[in-house]
This record gives structure tokens, C-alpha cells and sequence, in this order.
């Protein structure tokens, strides 16, 4: 779409004044506003057509002129054209909204991962970093963002109209967007999806920060532990070091850099071990058997929250070598074999 940067920044900057249009506050805004406009422009012009048509030909065929009704012989020429234009139009539109598409849900490979979890009715929000904030959202100027998002209940929306940014969260799988703010300042979340009774007040506010200040934030921020060393305490406590420590005589598989990689299961299919797949491997391990390891693990669902889930995606993504694995192991072996004294706590 050809427009002069004047007259766009005039209209948007009108609109925003106006209270009628939220600010463009990242990259993808001017891309979405641009769709949005040739959408408005193209109906306003064919409502104007229409108008003006039906305006004259009843002043043209009224009675008075045409008392005897005649013949009006097609023509070709016209039908072809009132179906090629906008059949053009509707492609133009498909094909513009399809690239829009992709390039809104498939973030940068570079993009910082914040994970939220959305329940009655607040939205909660992890960084890898170990800071957590409830119905608030800290992110830097010109840095991509992903949010992997679910929700522990019901169905949610999660939306930052300044970012242009709107999806749907669902109980039981991951949804990703992402984004890029470009403007420091305060933004509004919203849940668009009626969730229940305090629907209205499921809100939030997103605050951009420049990358000094960001930094000095998630310092000024941190609980002390990563997400990553929360999940590694999880998996420990919860003994799945006995199984996956990485040796010969394991009866888990190794998890030292699955991550990213093609798993092959004992279905005979491949999958790519994501997010969605640890999560869903923790939760339902029986139908996620890998080739040459027999079906023992346990189910944990309901035995581990959406937060303990996050914590334990965000350990086995991180672990290259099964180090610290084994290391946690013979921890733990060694507290349980050491013999009790009465008055002492073993630690």
C-alpha cells in the first residue's frame, strides 16, 4: 500500500488523538493498521459505488420516465468486470493477510522467551530469569519477544491492542505469539474472551522499558532462582533423576540436548521435542514411549501445577550434559543412606 508517510503519520496520530485507534507501539503495528486501512478503504469505496449506482438508476428507470417496463440486454463485458475486480480485491486481501499472518506467529529465533499463564481471572507472567509478576508485563525496547502462553482453566484471550497483538490462551497446550515494542511507556492487556464472572477485570499493564533500564529491572527483580533451577530442585524431588541420569543402565532416556531434536518413538513415528512435547511427554507419558525404553513412567497429571510444569520444561531445555544430573543423583542417595541421630535434622 502506496501512501505518503505524512499523511499516514497525520492519520494516525489523529486517530490516536482522537481516542479512536490505539497506538502503533511495535514493529508489526504499521503492518496490521496497513491491512486494516485498505480493508476500510476498499468498503468504503464499494459502498460509495453501490450508493451512487442505486442512487441513479432509480432516478434514471423511475416510473415517471419508464411507464412500460423494457428488456435490458447483459452484458459480458460488465459482468466479467464486476467479478474480476473483486474477486482481485478479495486475493490481494487473502494473500496480504496470510503473509501478515505468519509473520506475527513465527517469532524470531533470537526472540526472549516470557511464559504467562492465564487463570479466573489474572494473568501471570515467568522470565527465564526467575522474576514473576502478576497481571504486569516487563519488556525492552527493540528486543523480540515471545509469550508462550496456557491457561490453568478456562479459555482465555490474551491481547495488547498497541501491539496488535491478540491469542487465544488454551487449558492444555501452548500458544505462542510475539512481538517487538519500539516506544517506552504503558500498556493496557486485556482477556478478550468471556472467561467468567470477573471477566472485566482480567487486565493487566505491559511497561516498556529501555534495555538499560530492562536490565536494571529483572536485577532489581529476581526471586534469587531461574526457572531453570527451580525446575532442577522439582526434578530432583521428585526422583526423575533415578531414571533419566544419562548412564548405560538408565532406565530413562537421556535428556542431556534433546531439546530441538528429532526423537524417535517406539510408534515407529518422529517427533520434534519442543515445549509442547516435554509438557505433554510429563503429563501423558504413555503415549509418548521412546524407541527402546519400556512404558514405566508414571503419569503426573494433576500432581504438578502449570508453574512446576514451566519449571521442569525450562530445566531439561537447559541441560547439555548429565553432570549435574548424576551429580543431584548421588545427592540424594547419600541423604537417604545416612544413618539418622536422634536431635539431628539431616539436611
Amino acid at each position: 500500500m502506496h501512501i505518503s508517510p505524512v499523511l499516514w503519520q497525520f492519520l494516525v496520530k489523529w486517530l490516536n488523538a482522537s481516542a479512536l485507534f490505539p497506538r502503533e507501539a511495535s514493529t508489526i503495528a504499521p503492518y496490521a493498521d496497513a491491512l486494516y486501512f485498505f480493508l476500510l478503504l476498499i468498503t468504503v469505496v464499494g459502498l460509495t459505488l453501490v450508493g451512487i449506482l442505486i442512487f441513479g438508476f432509480s432516478i434514471r428507470y423511475r416510473k415517471e420516465k419508464h411507464p412500460v417496463a423494457i428488456q435490458v440486454e447483459g452484458s459480458t463485458l460488465l459482468e466479467a468486470t464486476w467479478t474480476i475486480i473483486p474477486l482481485a480485491l478479495f486475493l490481494i486481501v487473502f494473500v496480504w493477510g496470510a503473509l501478515l499472518y505468519f509473520r506475527i506467529y513465527n517469532p524470531p529465533t533470537n526472540a526472549m522467551n516470557i511464559y504467562v499463564v492465564g487463570k479466573q481471572w489474572m494473568w501471570k507472567a515467568e522470565h527465564p530469569g526467575g522474576q514473576h509478576e502478576i497481571n504486569a508485563l516487563h519488556v525492552p525496547t527493540g528486543r523480540p519477544v515471545q509469550l508462550t502462553m496456557i491457561s490453568q482453566d478456562v479459555f482465555h484471550s490474551f491481547s495488547i491492542p498497541d501491539f496488535r497483538v491478540k491469542r487465544e490462551v488454551i487449558p492444555g497446550r501452548y500458544s505462542t505469539v510475539w512481538f517487538q515494542a519500539t516506544t517506552p511507556g504503558t500498556y493496557h492487556i486485556f482477556c478478550t474472551q468471556y472467561c467468567g464472572t470477573n471477566h472485566s477485570q482480567m487486565i493487566g499493564e505491559v511497561t516498556v522499558l529501555t534495555p538499560d533500564d530492562y536490565d536494571k529491572w529483572t536485577q532489581e527483580s529476581t526471586s534469587g532462582m531461574s526457572l531453570a533451577q527451580n525446575g532442577e530442585r522439582l526434578f530432583a524431588s521428585m526422583g526423575c533423576n533415578s531414571c533419566h541420569s544419562g548412564s548405560a543402565a538408565a532406565r530413562g532416556p537421556n535428556l542431556a540436548g534433546v531439546y530441538g531434536s528429532k526423537l524417535q518413538l517406539a510408534s515407529g513415528s518422529q517427533v520434534l521435542v519442543n515445549d509442547a512435547y516435554l509438557r505433554d511427554a510429563i503429563l501423558n507419558p504413555s503415549q509418548h514411549i521412546t524407541a527402546g525404553y519400556a512404558p514405566i513412567m508414571p503419569t503426573y497429571q494433576g500432581q504438578i501445577s502449570e508453574d512446576g510444569l514451566i519449571d521442569l520444561v525450562e530445566y531439561i531445555k537447559s541441560i547439555q550434559s548429565n553432570y549435574r544430573v548424576q551429580q543431584t543423583l548421588t545427592t540424594s542417595t547419600s541423604n537417604q543412606a545416612a544413618p539418622t541421630t536422634p536431635g539431628v535434622v539431616k539436611p
